[in-house]
């Protein structure tokens, strides 16, 4: 099962204090727009989302499709193949791509901790 790339989105308080302090561990801002409260932020193949006001908690993200830069991958896993067989394996979704579209799509999953899981297709 291809998952594509990780990252964490933190829910923030403050983006511009999330930032700095993320930056004195090497993180560089990759894409996203802080007046629009979010931000990627990388160091070598770790990625880190900021996003301020958007979401109540932490979330696991993963992107099929695309590498640790948000390159398209030539092959990967869809997004709704990926949900037929989580759910074929018992997996509640909480939010479920619609399965007769083809790109971008995404579904969320919780875990046994109530932790997030986005899976987010963006090709």
């Amino acid at each position: 099962m291809q998952l594509g790339a990780f990252s964490i989105s933190l829910a923030v308080k403050d983006i511009e204090v999330s930032r700095k302090f993320y930056e004195k561990f090497g993180f560089k801002v990759f894409a996203g727009e802080a007046s629009q409260n979010w931000l990627i932020l990388k160091n070598g193949d770790h990625a880190i989302e900021l996003f301020q006001g958007m979401f109540e908690r932490n979330i696991l993200t993963f992107n099929p499709g695309w590498d640790s830069n948000a390159r398209k991958l030539a092959s990967f896993t869809d997004v709704r193949d990926l949900q037929r067989r989580l759910k074929a394996q018992g997996v509640q979704l909480q939010q479920q791509a619609e399965e007769s579209t083809t790109g971008p799509a995404s579904f969320i999953t919780v875990d046994p901790d109530g932790n997030p899981i986005l899976v987010d297709q963006h090709v």
